[in-house]
């Protein structure tokens, strides 16, 4: 996938990579199956049925039943009124349920704010822990996107730098100092050090400028520093 065609269809499109790559690669191919797909892209074989279901159910490529199925990209002026026809139906979703329980939810909650505690502790202002997954990922990318001089990443293997990395992308661009610790590859599991060592290279190859290291025993704790 050459640069242009990342930075469109991650960033404007919001796609995870095998997305991007898989939509870059049915541009480059036209209508083709699920196989020939991933054969030239290197897309695994148990991954390509699950993204291009994902294409097709957000408007992007055009699915023909048969056997084998037929996938086709939709015409790109097509995918980009599609997208935004997308953003637009997630956010009236989203202001309709909101607004079904405003009322009750301010009735409720107003209350209890202004009768609780106002005090927070020190740690409490520094440090905030959220649940793995989305919620996770979501706060991850504020930070990336928040940090003004330096972030210290601490990480397992890096496993979710799909979700954060155009926010990654972005510090890079800001000149943001970014130092990445991973778990020495002696403490994981064999499919864990398989993925650390793709995503060291992809750093190495995408972001020259990103110091990583590893430690030196196992991290009490992993997470993201911003500006310390």
């Amino acid at each position: 996938m050459n640069e242009y065609g990342e930075t469109v269809l991650r960033d404007t499109l919001e796609l995870m990579e095998y997305e991007a790559t898989a939509l870059d690669g049915l541009f480059r191919l036209g209508r083709t199956t699920a196989p020939n797909l991933a054969e030239a892209t290197d897309i695994p074989n148990a991954r390509i049925y699950g993204i291009l279901d994902s294409l097709g159910n957000s408007g992007y490529v055009k699915i023909t039943p048969g056997r084998p199925k037929k996938y086709k990209p939709k015409e790109p002026a097509e995918i980009l009124s599609q997208a935004t026809e997308n953003r637009y139906q997630e956010y009236e979703e989203f202001q309709t349920a909101v607004d079904r329980v405003r009322e009750e939810f301010i009735e409720y909650y107003r209350p209890l704010y202004q009768s609780a505690d106002d005090e927070v502790s020190t740690t409490e202002e520094l440090f905030r822990v959220v649940d793995v997954g989305e919620p996770s990922e979501r706060e991850t990318r504020q930070l990336y996107r928040r940090a003004t001089t330096r972030l210290h990443i601490m990480t397992k293997s890096f496993e979710y730098l799909d979700s954060v990395e155009p926010s990654l992308r972005d510090a890079v661009t800001t000149d943001t100092n970014i130092r990445v610790i991973f778990t020495q590859p002696d403490h994981l599991s064999e499919p864990n050090k398989q993925i650390q060592q793709e995503i060291r290279a992809r750093i190495e190859s995408k972001f020259p400028g990103i110091d990583y290291r590893f430690s030196n025993s196992l991290m009490p704790w992993r997470g993201t520093i911003a500006d310390p």
